[in-house]
């Protein structure tokens, strides 16, 4: 392996001597060592001899002039620095209950839940990072308003007031509408929950019954409402997707045309915040969600009168909780201590992922004594000999005690009072050495475990890369079974998983390393330790520069997850979903930078601001590739080619990913269409940018001479049938 990558010094090479040369000097020695041999040509079988040793000593001295980068990786070694080990995915499981339970439900942490195993591959676990508490909701109030604000305060309480609270919760009464006499967009109405549980993450159910009377004049297929949830900062959708509502927008006359009934009960599923707190809005009190009429798109109808509802209850019914690609191995038993300084252990699953606060090592005393909870380090370095220290190899699972450390002075010292020692015991006479002399001759780094003890490790867990960027919807099978929960699944793909970090990456970090250390002071500082933090999940930092909008002592960060880049080769890209920040990272960043940051600064992490792009042009191939095998080939690789071009991890012209920044022109197309190979002619050349409206992605109609993310952008590009969103080549006859 050659680290040609690293700044070009002047080197000697400590053998220069080639193949050709070692035939010549032995033949040159011939008439000196062997006068009779005097037939040197090629045929002759002691020249084929002198071939093979030549070849023999010239592959020696090939891996003697390899003690250069030895030293190199011996000073990575010496100056602490280690592989980080794959990086977890995260995502969200979300579980569903059998059946209505009378009180609240708790998930314990830890439950494992797979992919499907099949006869080529593995099954991929996850296992939930905290417990699952599914509450019992009881709704409080049911306000409505005019106009849609950020905080409420014009509300209105139009039926809990009235209503009558039946035995099983619900709320009915005389029918009332849930929007204005004549609908119009921003009307809205609140729902105010309770719970004497924690609600976060909760799967809410909401059934609605209605006598069905007129039609309520809007698409049961396109309603335009929106359902959101209060998280304490803005209100977030909560409305997974359109087959949750039942209801199909309050369409209770049209769902009675389909069913022939007069009377319906309709539920709608939302899939509450992970932080769903108790807030005050004027006078009310309780966690919230609203129902918001929006605005009308190209040839959607609308209410042309409000719908009405006489009854109203609220269950859950599962609930959501965040997950890592991981298995959780528990009470492990490694060895017995043999007392000796510097013991190593195995574990027997490795790579290990970063602990956590009940991840450790105990060390239990011959005898059976109480046992002793020992602290994990990076190192030995300040570490006294009376500390409970031990080191773990993340990446080999290698567990260490402290090293016992002589140097030549001291063995010196030891030398001459071990012959002291002798020479009195030739002579019969005793010579007392005394603890502080010994203890001048050694330095123990870190306490020993007694000879004896059991060393066990409490629990850890493996796992980790990019395998684990699963799609979503295929976690559902259970490792173990739970009680009342029907099934499993997660409705969001996993993200930031990263292989382990090689040794080439390693060396490219180390100028880095030695450059910032353990300090965020400068912008390249916290830039390097962002992407520490992220133990290989973080594929690129920014630091930006000072703004106006933010608030003085606020460092930004500007942070693009790792993704696996598998689809690139197959012709779909990367969308900008597959470069999410995930709570469970963004926590880990802000936790490690915080302590590591100058007293009174504050971190901002944030995303870039993605834009799509779509490429449309056409191409004239060479007479010769003009078949219909070499014609899809052709354009698969150009496809290939865009979409690696356009990418935030892999694109750019450097291959390093897309610059912050940069906009794209229709010469950069055109510059790498014409390294195509098999390709006459090339065509105009058409740019489609791809914007997010909302929650939703859109392509715009007419094409852009330039496309620019702005400042603080990146591109990408992928393909999404639904959005029209890959890349088109067309071929034509020239």
């Amino acid at each position: 392996m050659e680290f040609d990558f690293l700044p070009k010094l002047p080197s000697s090479n400590l053998d220069d001597r080639t193949f050709d040369d070692l035939v010549e000097e032995c033949i040159m020695r011939i008439p000196r060592y062997c006068p009779e041999w005097t037939d040197h040509n090629l045929s002759d079988p002691g020249i084929t001899l002198i071939e093979l040793f030549a070849w023999l000593t010239d592959q020696m001295l090939l891996r003697f002039n390899q003690v250069p980068r030895k030293n190199y990786v011996a000073f990575l070694e010496l100056l602490g620095i280690r592989l980080q080990p794959p990086a977890p995915a995260h995502t969200e499981l979300t579980f569903y209950l059998s059946s209505d339970l009378p009180e609240a439900y708790t998930i314990s942490a830890g439950v494992e839940v797979a992919t499907l195993r099949t006869e080529t591959t593995e099954a991929i676990t996850f296992s939930t990072d905290s417990r699952l508490v599914i509450g019992k909701p009881k709704l409080l109030h049911f306000l409505t308003a005019q106009t849609i604000e950020q905080m409420p305060q014009s509300l209105r309480e139009r039926v809990t007031s009235l209503w009558n609270r039946r035995s099983d919760g619900f709320w009915e009464g005389s029918e009332q509408p849930i929007f204005e006499e004549e609908p119009q967009p921003g009307n809205c109405f609140y729902l105010v929950i309770n719970s004497d549980d924690s609600l976060d993450g909760n799967v809410l159910e909401i059934s609605f019954q209605a006598a069905t009377a007129t039609p309520t004049g809007i698409n049961p297929n396109q309603p335009p409402r929106r359902w959101e949830a209060w998280d304490g900062e803005n209100w977030q959708s909560v409305l997974l997707q359109e087959r949750d509502d039942r209801t199909r927008g309050f369409s209770f006359y049209e769902i009675d045309q389909q069913r022939g009934s007069s009377e319906q009960g309709t539920e709608i599923r939302l899939h509450l915040p992970q932080n769903w707190p108790v807030t005050n809005f004027t006078s009310y009190r309780g966690r919230w969600l609203r129902c918001v009429l929006t605005e009308l798109e190209r040839n959607q109808p609308g209410y042309n009168r409000p719908p009405r509802i006489n009854a109203i209850g609220v269950r859950s019914i599962g609930g959501t909780v965040r997950a890592s690609q991981s298995h959780i191995i528990e009470n492990e038993r490694l060895e017995i201590s043999n007392g000796k300084p510097g013991q190593t252990f195995q574990l027997q699953q490795a790579p290990v992922l970063e602990r956590r606060d009940n991840e450790y090592i105990i060390v239990i005393p011959p005898g059976g004594g109480l046992p002793q909870r020992w602290q994990e380090v990076r190192d030995f370095a300040d570490t006294t000999s009376q500390d409970l220290h031990y080191i773990i190899d993340s990446v080999t699972g290698t567990v260490q005690f402290g090293p016992l450390i002589r140097e030549p002075s001291q063995l010196k010292r030891e030398t001459e009072v071990r012959t002291r020692i002798q020479q009195a015991t030739a002579d019969d006479t005793f010579v007392q050495v005394s603890d502080i002399e010994r203890n001048k001759q050694e330095h123990q780094y870190g306490a020993i475990p007694p000879r004896g003890a059991e060393i066990r490790m409490v629990a850890y867990r493996t796992g980790g890369g990019r395998q684990g960027n699963v799609q979503s919807g295929v976690l559902q099978f259970l490792k173990s079974a739970v009680p009342y929960v029907a099934s499993v699944t997660n409705h969001k793909p996993a993200i930031n998983g990263a292989d382990a970090e090689s040794l080439e990456q390693a060396v490219i970090k180390a100028p880095r390393i030695l450059r910032t250390r353990d300090r965020a002071v400068t912008s390249e500082d916290f830039e390097v330790l962002a992407q520490r933090a992220g133990s290989g999940a973080i594929a690129r930092v920014r630091c930006l520069p000072a703004d106006s909008n933010r608030q003085a002592g606020t460092v930004g960060l500007m942070i693009v997850p790792q993704a696996n880049t598998d689809a690139i080769a197959y012709g779909q890209g990367l969308s900008p979903e597959k470069f999410d920040l995930s709570p469970a990272l963004q926590e880990q960043v802000l936790s490690y930078l915080d302590e590591r940051r100058l007293l009174g600064v504050r971190i901002q992490l944030q995303q870039p601001e993605y834009i799509g792009v779509s490429v449309q042009t056409e191409i004239a191939l060479e007479p010769i590739y003009d078949n219909p095998f070499a014609r899809e080939e052709i354009i698969r690789n150009i496809k290939i080619s865009l979409y690696k071009f356009l990418n935030p991890l892999v694109g750019g012209t450097d291959g390093k990913g897309w610059p912050f920044g940069r906009p794209v022109y229709e010469s950069d197309i055109v510059a790498l269409l014409q390294q195509a190979r098999g390709v006459r002619y090339l065509g105009p050349v058409l740019l489609f940018a791809i914007r997010k409206q909302g929650e939703t992605w859109r392509r715009q109609q007419s094409p852009e001479r330039v496309i620019d993310p702005g400042i603080e952008g990146l591109v990408s590009s992928w393909d999404d049938g639904n959005l029209r969103s890959g890349h088109v080549v067309n071929i034509i006859n020239r």
